[in-house]
């Protein structure tokens, strides 16, 4: 299904830890309201960051023809390196792509500008090999240490952007389809280098109808040792995402489609591929061996 081949399942809007407090202003004195964390609605922030961080939202495919300033896009750049990573040796790369017709080749979205995050070991290798230093990050350790690195970056990234009144989308479309056009396309290094996520950044052309819920209580905050959900808790957790005002789940016509449940269309239907192990090695899996990080 073409609609599956770019979707998005693993990063709307996270929050990293390290994002955006090099974007505070001052802070400012505020009354708290409460919060409903199901339908996306927040307290008034306590500061210009966190109100920015609350800001977040995803925009997909009503990106307007409005351009992204070059000196906003240089904010972004000098911030997201800003993200915390491992060592301080920032393995990774960013291609930033200003061609809609290219960023739609290459995720399937476009907007005025993609910033694709690589992890990506080039440099450092070019740096070792000059001082004649044997240097080997093709183990799993490696990978995730830089993606790791990668995801904070393009996260601070997203944040940057948010306070810049710059729409955005995360997606791992990028992992759709050949994959090897992403090499063909951007002329990527064969080895130690593997596209993470794509970050297609733009002004959206309406605002979103609601905020896009989040859950926030059992299964997802542990307070001091792991608690496994409940039977009554992962009922409780099934209803949330089936009560429309929640605003939780990405698709609105699932009762239409005929389930009973949210749930029951995102297994059945959305996540069909996963519903059984993979018989052989899956591209992605092929790929990161291809590229060097799958240990012998």
């Amino acid at each position: 299904m073409e609609q599956k081949l770019f979707r998005r399942n693993f990063v709307k809007n996270g929050i990293a830890a390290s994002a955006g407090f090099f974007l505070a202003k001052p802070f400012v004195s505020a009354n708290h309201s409460g919060v409903d964390a199901f339908s996306g609605s927040t307290p008034k922030p306590l500061n210009e960051t966190l109100k920015t961080i609350g800001d977040l939202h995803t925009t997909h495919g009503n990106f307007s023809g409005k351009e992204i300033p070059d000196s906003h896009l240089d904010v972004i750049k000098s911030s997201c390196i800003r993200a915390a990573n491992s060592s301080n040796m920032q393995t990774y790369s960013v291609v930033i792509v200003r061609d809609r017709k290219l960023m739609s080749d290459i995720c399937g979205y476009s907007g005025s500008c993609l910033m694709l995050f690589n992890v990506d070991y080039t440099r450092l290798l070019a740096s070792a090999k000059s001082l004649a230093l044997p240097y080997y990050p093709g183990n799993m350790t490696s990978f995730i240490t830089a993606s790791i690195n990668t995801a904070l970056a393009a996260q601070t990234a997203t944040v940057a952007a948010r306070s810049l009144d710059i729409d955005s989308l995360l997606t791992n479309g990028i992992h759709r389809g050949n994959m090897e056009r992403l090499w063909e396309l951007l002329n990527l290094p064969e080895k130690y280098c593997m596209p993470l996520i794509a970050l297609v950044m733009g002004y959206a052309d309406k605002k979103p109808d609601y905020k896009t819920g989040r859950l926030s209580g059992p299964a997802i905050f542990h307070e001091g040792t792991y608690h496994v959900p409940t039977t009554n808790e992962t009922e409780s957790i099934t209803k949330e995402y089936d009560d429309p005002d929640k605003h939780i789940g990405i698709n609105s016509e699932w009762k239409k489609n005929g389930f009973d449940h949210y749930l029951q269309w995102l297994f059945k239907d959305w996540l069909a591929d996963d519903s059984k192990p993979a018989a052989s090695e899956t591209a992605l899996f092929a790929m990161l061996k291809k590229r060097g990080f799958l240990e012998v």
